[in-house]
């Protein structure tokens, strides 16, 4: 009989050793479980990181060569990306079930006990040691790195509480009170952010990845662990906050470099996939495409900017939070306004501004300015950058003075004094009316974009106010309740009306 073949559902009732022989099982290490699994996967071409974009011609592969190597994992890279959920979906690759000897406090292989206990209840009973199974879901143990992690809490320590309550001496080994480690035997034990550990505490962890054992408070025993250890690092810790003491370095078999997405696509799969959104958002909320490419080319430009600190990151929850904030902005107006369904408008992205401000490290400069400028500025410039997609770029127009300008006539009108103020919470008709006002606007839309829909249109005919204003051929100015277009030259001699402020918003 192949233990192999046997269904789950057949093979968790059995229930002792000897039917645990008869059925074929063979004890193996966590290590080559992984490595067999992946193998399995590989040859059948099914995806074990389902839903991980980005990473399937970098990462992926690294993880994949490294687990047929059995070997131990550091994954360094900023936040958000991926690091702790890339460990968790490795328990895809463990056997659906394992056995366990019964009230183990190890979970031990009935066939390989470890531990004394382990081993006095296999010898008393034989072949009737009571068999339990092991779901792979358990087999994961996650513990955050902090200042305060002791080796007790790691390894264990003993308990004097317990020796009191058995009258057992301190010399008995059942005084001993296991930590996560030991715990996690036959399981992935993942630490996090692994620089902020302690060094001494690093250097406790030397013998479990070279030899695989453990030793607690002077006793004699040798426990020789099965683990499949994962970490995960900043590369920011490394001279920030602490660092991996090099001989611990030394014993991690593969350090993986991840990074964040290399494209807008892919960064509107993963916060698409990840946003938390209601039903009803979703049914009463239109996103356009050109709206997703706004928040995530938000995240590239904050990446590059001078005013956030690069060794600290852009995390892609940036993102994943900017869309919700999005979605819950045009929602709010729906229902201000009563009516069934809208569409995001660049107005929206107001509701983005404290989803940024929260989530990118500033430098010195950038502290200067302050936060709530910094996160203007990164959606003023990814409106800029996606202007020039979508319309002609007026640097170019600039430059050659024998092309037609096709915002000659947008310009002009405002030049003439005219001013339009798009109020965040306007209705559909108001908005709608307030656009269709400037003269050369409707036309400029539908000359370049005139097979798209009506709602469409308009969102890009705000679109076309914004990125006219980021490129300094019109003025834009925060209102309390809204935004107010003018013409550039006249902004520099007044101050906007109904309250607004001189600075120039997103």
């Amino acid at each position: 009989m192949n233990y192999h073949d046997i269904p789950a559902d057949k093979l968790i009732k059995i229930s002792t050793l000897g039917e645990l022989k008869q059925a074929g099982y063979q004890p193996t290490s966590i290590k080559n479980e992984l490595r067999n699994n992946l193998v399995k996967h590989l040859e059948a071409g099914t995806d074990v990181f389902e839903g991980i974009w980005g990473y399937e011609d970098t990462v992926i592969p690294d993880i994949q060569r490294a687990i047929l190597a059995r070997h131990n994992i550091n994954f360094l890279g900023l936040r958000g990306q991926a690091k702790t959920r890339i460990a968790r979906m490795m328990t895809q690759l463990l056997d659906e079930y394992i056995p366990v000897i019964a009230g183990s406090d190890l979970n031990e292989d009935p066939l390989k006990p470890i531990s004394q206990q382990g081993k006095a209840i296999v010898e008393e009973q034989g072949d009737h040691t009571p068999i339990s199974w092991w779901h792979r879901s358990e087999r994961y143990t996650e513990k955050l790195a902090t200042p305060d992690v002791t080796i007790a809490d790691l390894i264990g320590d003993v308990d004097p509480i317990k020796a009191a309550s058995l009258k057992l001496p301190y010399s008995d080994y059942r005084v001993i009170h296991y930590g996560l480690i030991p715990r996690s035997h036959r399981s992935i034990f993942v630490i996090n952010e692994l620089p902020d550990l302690q060094a001494r505490i690093q250097v406790a962890l030397f013998n479990i990845l070279q030899e695989g054992d453990i030793q607690i408070r002077g006793f004699k025993l040798r426990l020789p662990l099965d683990v499949q250890f994962v970490f995960t690092a900043n590369p920011e810790d490394y001279t920030n906050r602490g660092s991996i003491v090099t001989p611990l370095k030394d014993r991690i078999d593969s350090q993986i470099i991840t990074h964040y997405p290399k494209s807008i696509e892919i960064g509107k799969r993963i916060t698409e996939q990840e946003a938390r959104l209601e039903p009803v958002q979703k049914e009463s909320v239109v996103v356009f495409d050109l709206m997703k490419d706004l928040i995530e080319q938000v995240a590239f430009e904050a990446r590059d900017s001078e005013y956030v600190d690069a060794k600290s990151g852009v995390s892609a929850r940036l993102t994943i939070s900017a869309f919700e904030n999005l979605i819950a902005a045009a929602e709010r107006r729906r229902l201000l306004s009563g009516e069934k369904q809208t569409f995001t408008r660049i107005a929206d992205l107001i509701g983005v501004l404290p989803a940024i401000t929260g989530k990118v490290e500033l430098v010195y400069e950038g502290e200067q300015e302050g936060p709530a400028i910094v996160a203007q500025n990164l959606v003023g410039k990814a409106i800029r950058s996606q202007f020039v997609n979508y319309f002609d770029d007026p640097e170019q127009i600039r430059k050659n003075k024998q092309a037609k300008n096709p915002y000659q006539a947008i310009t002009d009108w405002f030049g003439d004094g005219n001013m339009v103020d798009l109020l965040h919470d306007a209705p559909e008709k108001e908005y709608e009316k307030e656009l269709m006002q400037i003269p050369g606007l409707e036309a400029l839309i539908t000359a370049q974009h005139g097979k798209q829909s009506k709602e469409f249109k308009l969102f890009l005919m705000e679109f076309a106010l914004h990125g006219l204003a980021e490129y300094s051929m019109l003025s834009k100015h925060s209102l309390e309740r809204g935004m107010q277009f003018k013409d550039l030259l006249s902004s520099m001699f007044s101050m906007p009306e109904n309250g607004g402020e001189e600075d120039e918003d997103y």
